[in-house]
């Protein structure tokens, strides 16, 4: 029997009710090739019930990219950079669409594109399932007819249909896309560097509907006896169907014209994406392809591959950045922003939609361990991780969004790069081998309702920030990614006046009365306002926000009045006790108190550290165990009689 190595990742929560979630219908996998003969690709995708296509590329070397689909079948594939027509792999390759995922597997003496012999080869895969209003798969016998209706179940218009021919000859893979086709009868092709071209029989000049799309006699689409196969891509304008209510869009189908300047177009999809597809399609240049695992952070080089080549992955330079709403071109290369051509592009939401049901899934205590990578080890995806050394030395903060760059929780310094930062693993994040057992590290994953990360930049004008937690922000940690000086402006909601008193993370000061750093406005569910306060809202400074809500049973941003005496039960509403809290004393100077269950959250001693120094860990006992959150002892630092104390934790 073969051995089965098994990659798993677990889902942030799940639809229960309204739509399905992004989660439950497109999922970004890395990988590494397999030690053993069969592995298992849990992305927790059903496509044995549902259907779909899974889409491979190696990173680390350069094979060519393999489309395998339900439709098609097992050990088949398409290669997106070839006129190829369909191949067979007898007895490797996709060997089997499960519920949660797919098997794939390879022969020990033949190399394909799918899987490669070394373990240290590492890989892509993207899997659309097939889903109304998302993604479908149609497959058909060539007629040589015209004006052919072919039928498809996407429940919506197509805005980007992709068809290859399967048996019969080796063509192109032709590209109908809505912003070049639609009464234009402009064709582009998926494996080629090419410009669109008018064709009137590839798509025939009549655009798809919500039940049909178009062939013409053309051996692209519909040469007699020849076999075909189309993906058919959604596009969303306030019409889909996705989420809890039902209502959210997830995927676009669209087009910028480019200005060539590193100041270039900004795209709003009314939603952060995870994944894009872009083309200049007005001349010879690659399909770009970038998604917010490999690397696609602000500022930073971006990680991208090209369907039309077998290129390794690369990143050279920053292309596009990621906006709460879109995305934003930064880069003068006309192949993704040439003057006064228009570029095509897919760009698929990052989700989830729904809050998370298990804290489990996106938070994670963890010692490092010195060894491997990733040197942080989670069992979920991690989008914001602090590294404390218990030792002494303070903390580094690390942001998917913002790639290599570093800050630091006890200075108001500036971003820094850090060279083991390193996001691309669907289990933690960090790769240096030297961060061991005296660092205690606390990972987040985004998910609505619980956490959110914002990158913006100020204006010095009265202004709204928007981001994508869903709710109201209960707490919000705002620092300037800029020298200068610029302290990490906290806002919680349980102290005073909380859209006046500044709180700063970096210092054990008094909260001080600034009306203008939010504007004296409470943040909304969908935004949050800044004032002229230099700390939020200087002109032309880059900020990160984070953002932190309070979920039934995961996490809790609350406040409690001191009684000065052992035993106060703070009632967090968890069911197993806090994991991770967060305490500090406000109306007069105290320290951002930090305990974690992986240290120990115990009767009698228990250590903590501070996130305003970087002091080493110190122990007493300050708090307890309890199983509805935790207890507060004595101390005049935690508890003191008569304070308010604002806190967060996390089941």
């Amino acid at each position: 029997m073969a051995t089965k190595k098994k990659l798993f990742l677990s889902a942030a929560g799940s639809a229960g009710g309204g739509g399905l979630d992004v989660d439950e219908v497109f999922k970004t996998f890395l990988f590494n090739g397999s030690g053993s003969t069969s592995q298992d690709i849990v992305n927790g995708i059903d496509l044995s019930g549902e259907g779909g296509l899974v889409w491979h590329k190696s990173r680390s070397n350069d094979y060519d990219h393999a489309l395998m689909d339900t439709e098609n079948g097992v050990n088949k594939f398409l290669r997106s950079n070839t006129t190829d027509a369909i191949e067979t792999l007898t007895g490797q390759g996709l060997t089997s669409f499960n519920s949660n995922g797919y098997t794939i597997v390879r022969n020990s003496s033949t190399a394909n594109p799918i899987n490669g012999f070394n373990s240290s080869y590492t890989y892509v895969s993207w899997t659309f399932r097939k889903a109304p209003k998302f993604f479908d798969i149609v497959t058909w016998s060539g007629n040589g007819a015209a004006d052919r209706q072919i039928s498809h179940n996407l429940d919506s218009v197509p805005g980007m249909i992709i068809v290859k021919r399967l048996t019969g000859g080796s063509e192109d893979i032709a590209v109908w896309h809505r912003e070049i086709h639609a009464n234009s009868s402009k064709v582009i092709a998926l494996n080629q560097t090419a410009a669109a071209y008018t064709s009137n029989s590839v798509f025939e000049q009549i655009n798809p509907t919500s039940s049909y799309f178009y062939v013409g006699d053309h051996p692209l689409s519909n040469a007699s006896g020849s076999t075909y196969a189309a993906y058919l891509f959604a596009h969303h304008n306030n019409d889909g169907e996705f989420g809890p209510s039902a209502d959210q869009d997830i995927i676009k189908c669209g087009m910028y014209i480019g200005n060539q300047n590193t100041n270039g177009p900004e795209v709003n999809l009314g939603f952060e994406p995870q994944w894009l597809l872009v083309k200049n399609s007005n001349r010879n240049s690659d399909w770009l392809l970038l998604d917010n695992m490999r690397g696609w952070s602000d500022g930073d080089a971006d990680f991208f591959l090209e369907t039309n080549t077998k290129d390794v992955e690369q990143g050279s330079q920053n292309w596009v950045d990621i906006t709460s709403t879109g995305f934003k071109v930064t880069n003068s290369n006309a192949q993704i922003n040439g003057l006064g051509e228009y570029h095509i592009y897919m760009a698929i939401r990052r989700g989830s939609l729904f809050p998370p049901d298990d804290a489990t899934k996106v938070f994670t205590p963890v010692l490092g361990d010195g060894s491997g990578t990733p040197s942080i080890k989670t069992n979920h995806v991690t989008d914001f991780g602090i590294a404390f050394n218990k030792t002494g030395g303070g903390s580094v903060v690390g942001t998917r969004l913002l790639g290599t760059k570093q800050l630091k929780t006890h200075t108001n310094g500036a971003e820094a790069t850090n060279s083991y930062f390193n996001w691309d693993f669907q289990n933690g994040w960090h790769t240096w081998t030297g961060l061991n057992t005296n660092y205690i590290n606390w990972n987040w994953k985004r998910a609505p309702g619980y956490f959110d990360t914002v990158l913006y930049t100020g204006t010095g004008s009265n202004r709204t920030v928007t981001h994508n937690l869903g709710v109201a922000p209960e707490m919000m940690w705002i620092k300037a990614r800029v020298s200068g000086g610029y302290d990490w402006m906290v806002y919680h909601n349980g102290g005073p006046t909380p859209n006046r008193i500044l709180h700063k993370l970096n210092e054990d000061g008094i909260g001080t009365n600034r009306t203008a750093f939010l504007n004296d406005t409470a943040p909304a569910e969908t935004q949050f306002t800044v004032g002229t306060d230099s700390l939020t809202n200087s002109s032309g400074t880059d900020y990160v926000a984070y953002l932190f809500a309070t979920v039934a049973g995961v996490s809790k941003v609350g406040s409690y009045t001191g009684t000065g005496s052992d035993g106060h039960i703070i009632n967090c509403g968890f069911s197993n006790g806090a994991r991770f809290i967060l305490i500090r004393l406000v109306g007069t100077s105290g320290s951002w108190y930090v305990f974690d269950s992986v240290r120990g959250i115990i009767t009698g001693s228990d250590p903590y550290l501070k996130l305003d120094t970087n002091d080493a860990q110190a122990s007493s006992d300050l708090i307890d165990p309890h199983s509805s959150g935790f207890i507060v002892n004595s101390s005049a630092l935690i508890n003191a009689s008569g304070y308010t104390h604002i806190f967060y934790a996390i089941a």
